[in-house]
């Protein structure tokens, strides 16, 4: 049933992509010329232009996973999770090799090339460990790994969302009021698992500390790794991309970034639930 599980949640975390037609992104390093609509099927949207959905794709497929056994709550827990965990992998294993295999047979052969396949392959290797590490986080039966699981996958959800949402809408795109909730979806996300993890004992702040900070990073680097990796000009270029990516990631992280409201939206929430909840427990207890 573990396994099942993990096999069904890695292929709803890809569905958004395969929803699409799963037609290989064009590539700036394809062999000959051909039109978008004869690019090869791939299992994953391989490009550098889409090395945050990549992240998305995966790693939720491993936090469904996790919330799948933690509702399912079994007797040997960490059996269960254990094997969603690995019908995960294997799902995700499938289609990183699937998806290589394919690209990898179609591109020039160079040095570019090679290094091109071997930086998206080490990204989505790590992708793969954070999908792992979010199913043993979510299923864990203590609140405190728990809540750490859904600060980590906010940004990447809020992500996976987006992407479904803009796959399903076709070229019409988006309604603009979906655009102004995902800045927003995080901060709700995290305020809402501060609350539940709550502050007592005194130990759980560090919960509070590490996923508000979490929501101040990861948001920049997404912007800071979609900006670089899709910036033509720089591509091989290691120094001036390593100097972009600090000059936005500063920018970002910094005053004018814009996530100082979305880390105080967090706060707020968490307060305000944890203190509800405290007095709910109170009036209960008494």
């Amino acid at each position: 049933m573990g396994v099942a599980l993990g096999v069904l949640s890695a292929a709803l975390g890809l569905a958004p992509w395969l929803l699409t037609g799963a037609r290989s992104p064009l590539q700036n390093l394809w062999a000959g010329e051909v039109l978008p609509e004869d690019m090869p099927v791939t299992l994953l949207p391989l490009s550098q232009y889409h090395a945050t959905t990549i992240v998305a794709l995966l790693t939720v497929g491993g936090a469904l996973a996790g919330l799948a056994v933690r509702i399912w709550r079994p007797g040997r827990r960490r059996l269960a999770t254990g094997c969603a965990a690995a019908g995960v992998s294997a799902v995700h294993a499938i289609a990183v090799l699937q998806a290589f295999t394919t690209v990898g047979g179609g591109l020039t052969s160079g040095a570019a090339a090679a290094l091109y396949v071997a930086g998206l392959l080490a990204g989505t290797v790590a992708a793969m460990a954070a999908a792992a590490a979010a199913t043993l986080l979510l299923a864990a039966e203590s609140t405190v790994p728990a809540a750490l699981g859904i600060g980590l996958m906010a940004v990447p959800a809020t992500s996976w969302l987006a992407f479904a949402a803009a796959s399903a809408a076709g070229p019409g795109g988006t309604p603009a009021f979906l655009a102004a909730a995902w800045r927003w979806l995080p901060a709700v996300l995290v305020g809402a698992a501060l609350a539940w993890c709550g502050f007592r004992p005194a130990a759980r702040l560090v919960v509070w500390a590490v996923n508000l900070l979490l929501l101040w990073l990861v948001p920049a680097l997404f912007t800071s790794v979609s900006y670089v990796l899709g910036t033509r000009a720089y591509l091989g270029d290691f120094g001036e991309m390593s100097l972009l990516a600090r000059q936005i990631l500063a920018a970002t992280l910094g005053p004018d970034g814009g996530a100082g409201p979305t880390v105080a939206v967090a706060l707020a929430i968490g307060l305000a639930g944890a203190a509800a909840l405290e007095l709910r427990r109170r009036r209960v207890g008494s």
